[in-house]
């Protein structure tokens, strides 16, 4: 079952849906504080803020972490919990448009356990261009609380993108150019992980909005994966690379897992190998 949500079935649920709770994750890496300056001018009614390295990541320990390191559960948990998010909440999140930052929350919800969430399709860029409603109000949360559930995701370490397993498919989601290490504009060293595939997370839109489950297989498979491969998807720092995973299970794919310190990650042991130059499958 898809888990993208069209802007007009959302605008439906505003009134319809009593455990709808929405987040705008609007997000700029180059500008941390522009997201939460564009909520505060204007959001879809009722949604509340989440801020990527605030509220979506842990600190960041420059050397030893990727820049955008998993939260801590229970930390999460709780600030989610205490914006209204409860065991029986559906939850839809977006962004300005590349769902990058709105399938961050919709991973890390289902690191917890929640099943019951989804990504707006097109964004909050589609939502204003159908001139649906909007609101500079920010809504008073009833705090509930989100419960410790199985963990729904995969994900896996630099140790395991070490191993090299020969079943396993690890594609890079950055950048061409990040990929060849020919532009780096955010770490201290270009290139990528040996043995990775470059797919471009934004190759899975078309206009701001997702490809037909069709169209998405139809890409995947031209880059030699099959619905039962072992995938690993990584980028930057762990957020991209969630939007990629999305597709994928959008497309009928066994779900992949996230390298989730990703290229940041990667780059904090010196002894760890890296190429540049283009993909040569």
């Amino acid at each position: 079952m898809s888990q993208l949500i069209d802007c007009y079935e959302l605008r439906a649920s505003l009134k319809a849906l009593d455990n709808l709770i929405i987040f705008d994750c609007r997000y700029d890496l180059q500008n941390p504080d522009l997201g939460f300056v564009q909520y505060q001018r204007d959001h879809i009614p009722t949604a509340h803020y989440l801020n990527l390295a605030k509220d979506l990541s842990g600190p960041h320990h420059p050397g030893k972490t990727g820049r955008h390191p998993l939260p801590d559960p229970d930390d999460l948990r709780q600030r989610l919990g205490d914006l209204g998010v409860g065991p029986d909440s559906s939850v839809v999140a977006y962004d300005d448009g590349s769902c990058a930052y709105a399938c961050r929350l919709w991973w890390l919800l289902r690191w917890l356990g929640h099943a019951k969430v989804s990504v707006l399709d097109g964004g909050y860029q589609r939502w204003q261009s159908l001139r649906h409603p909007v609101s500079s109000s920010v809504s008073t949360p009833t705090p509930q609380t989100l419960p410790r559930r199985q963990d729904l995701t995969r994900q896996v370490n630099a140790e395991q993108v070490l191993d090299h397993s020969p079943i396993r498919k690890l594609i890079d989601v950055r950048a061409p150019s990040r990929y060849r290490g020919e532009d780096e504009p955010l770490d201290p060293v270009a290139g990528h992980i040996p043995g990775a595939q470059n797919l471009p997370f934004l190759e899975n839109l078309t206009d701001g909005v997702f490809k037909t489950a069709d169209d998405l297989a139809i890409q995947f498979e031209a880059l030699g994966c099959r619905q039962t491969d072992d995938i690993v998807c990584y980028c930057g720092s762990g957020v991209t690379a969630t939007q990629m995973i999305f597709a994928f299970i959008e497309a009928g794919f066994n779900e992949p897992a996230l390298y989730p310190g990703s290229w940041s990650d990667w780059i904090t042991q010196s002894d760890r190998p890296v190429v540049t130059g283009a993909d040569h499958r």
